[in-house]
């Protein structure tokens, strides 16, 4: 039994070392060292402190700030551990909310979003939530979208907003994968810049 069994330790140690140590201490350099910001989070600072990242969706509640897509991530029931409850952005559970096309729940959630952002024809990704739940961009269509309540709340002129808009459209990646989007936490920050 002993030969039998040597050879299948002897794998195990091998591999957990190759798998478990070598490999992830491997691209761990190799991520620190070709993308260090987007390997440590891509944190974005202002005045020295993190506020965020640019990699990772927050909430922006306050008519007078863009908000992002809306967050379907759950948390546990502070009065019922064995319970879940809204928690959008919640980092430590990024999912989507696997409700399908023919979800009656899904299909309330969107009814709701749309008349909260006063009814009729919206962009798709703000009555709907993400796939993790975490997105930290917009379409350039969401975000223009917003232009009037925001310019309103801060009693700026719209043309001004759509303008800081429309300068922080990020392109495709490579110029062909993905979609054009807006960062929301850079877009707000920069609006935050315009009170100064």
């Amino acid at each position: 039994m002993i030969p039998h069994l040597r050879p299948a330790l002897v794998l195990l140690a091998l591999f957990t070392l190759l798998t478990g140590l070598a490999y992830p201490l491997a691209i761990t350099g190799l991520a620190q060292a070709a993308f260090p910001s987007a390997a440590n989070g891509s944190p974005v600072t202002v005045e020295g402190r993190v506020v965020g990242s640019a990699l990772v969706g927050q909430a922006f509640a306050a008519e007078r700030y863009f908000h992002g897509r809306p967050s379907a991530t759950m948390g546990p029931d502070p009065n019922d551990p064995s319970a879940s409850v809204a928690s959008p952005y919640n980092g430590a559970s990024s999912a989507g909310s696997n409700l399908g096309p023919s979800s009656a729940a899904l299909a309330d959630e969107v009814r709701t979003r749309v008349a909260a952002l006063g009814g009729g024809p919206v962009p798709a990704d703000l009555a709907t939530a993400s796939a993790s739940g975490l997105d930290p961009d917009v379409s350039p269509g969401a975000a223009l979208f917003q232009v009037a309540r925001v310019a309103k709340a801060r009693g700026l002129d719209e043309a001004l907003v759509r303008g800081l808009v429309t300068r922080h459209i990020m392109a495709r990646t490579f110029g062909l994968l993905g979609e054009l989007r807006v960062n929301v936490l850079a877009l707000n920050l920069a609006l935050d810049g315009l009170d100064h």
